[in-house]
């Protein structure tokens, strides 16, 4: 029981810090330019901006997170199961960013929901 819930809350900060993560690089802008200059002048920006800051915290939890279940659970099983963050990704993607999801894109999460499954059974 622990582990699902220890799991459950790695994928939720995994996909919430991508949210927050495209949230301020949208804020932020498109990066175009690869010249070190301008790099960090983006580097900058994005340390200062609260939506990024906050991924960053969400993705240290899920670092957290893995370092603790990863000392009492099998990586063959962890590491599939934590690949639920694509579905989880994908049902914000549409439903908090608005982004529009082809039916590719939708067969593509069904498969790793298949394959989470597949890789769950003992």
């Amino acid at each position: 029981m622990t582990t699902a819930i220890l799991l459950a809350i790695m994928v939720l900060a995994d996909a919430a810090a991508d949210l927050f993560l495209t949230k301020g690089m949208r804020q932020i802008g498109e990066v175009s330019i690869l010249a070190p200059s301008r790099l960090l002048i983006i580097a900058g920006k994005a340390l200062s901006n609260h939506h990024v800051l906050i991924s960053m915290t969400l993705t240290g939890m899920r670092l957290g997170g893995l370092l603790i279940i990863l000392s009492w659970a099998d990586l063959s099983f962890v590491f599939p199961a934590t690949a639920m963050v694509y579905v989880v990704g994908t049902l914000a993607a549409k439903f908090v960013l608005g982004e529009t999801v082809s039916a590719l894109r939708w067969a593509g999460t069904v498969f790793v929901c298949l394959g989470v499954g597949l890789a769950s059974i003992t």
